[in-house]
């Protein structure tokens, strides 16, 4: 599943994390992978755990608190603390499979079961940069308005295409999710979708709490918390 999580950040917060961004030191993106995507990743990165970073971190994962949307789909358990990137000048990150694991700070591994890309650019600030996802239904491209997140499964082949103008900026991390089947877990966010239609339609009639029961007894089969 492939979705966009429109407005996590509004823009004064764009703004204000864009200011501190634009004036800040980065490092070679290369240093958080391993030998077979350093080989295709060209970018930059701010440092993992500079204070820059962790600040603005926290505030996108308390943003991410107020996003029904995003906790419908993604079920998030545990999440690898936000990490941000710059591309420009022609620097890209070709195809490839995020790890399976992820260190989390203070010890610990985390499974990546998810992967988020927050942009903090607009379009029309930069050419190029779109993020190339392939999953069963084909090749899809995003390139969405500074503030928004795509969500898509860790496992997909993805890459980010060359950036020819400007600078794309953007956050990114992983997350566990309370349930591992990417399956299971769309089949969960369809059903819930369906009865907060139905509940904004008809209220909660004796249907709605039919199908409300059903849900919950499949998270409650299908999670590993």
């Amino acid at each position: 599943m492939l979705l966009h999580i429109p407005q996590v950040l509004n823009a004064d917060q764009v703004r204000a994390i864009r200011s501190e961004l634009d004036a800040t030191d980065w490092v070679d993106g290369r240093q958080t992978v391993g030998p077979q995507g350093a080989a295709v990743k060209q970018n930059r990165q701010l440092a993992e755990g500079s204070p820059l970073a962790q600040r603005w971190g926290q505030l996108i994962l308390q943003a991410l608190t107020q996003q029904p949307l995003y906790f419908s789909a993604a079920l998030p358990l545990r999440t690898v603390p936000p990490l941000f990137n710059r591309y420009a000048g022609g620097e890209h990150y070709g195809f490839h499979v995020d790890g399976s694991l992820r260190a989390m700070p203070g010890g610990g591994m985390l499974r990546t079961d998810l992967s988020c890309t927050l942009f903090l650019a607009e379009p029309d600030e930069y050419d190029g940069g779109e993020l190339i996802v392939n999953d069963t239904y084909g090749q899809h491209e995003v390139k969405l308005p500074a503030g928004d997140l795509v969500l898509y499964p860790s496992s997909s082949l993805h890459c980010v295409a060359p950036v020819t103008r400007g600078a794309r900026i953007a956050s990114f991390f992983w997350l566990q999710s309370m349930v591992r089947d990417d399956g299971q877990r769309s089949m969960l966010f369809d059903l819930d979708q369906t009865i907060q239609r139905l509940r904004g339609q008809i209220g909660d009639t004796a249907e709605v709490l039919a199908l409300t029961s059903h849900y919950h007894n499949l998270l409650r089969q299908w999670s590993e918390v």
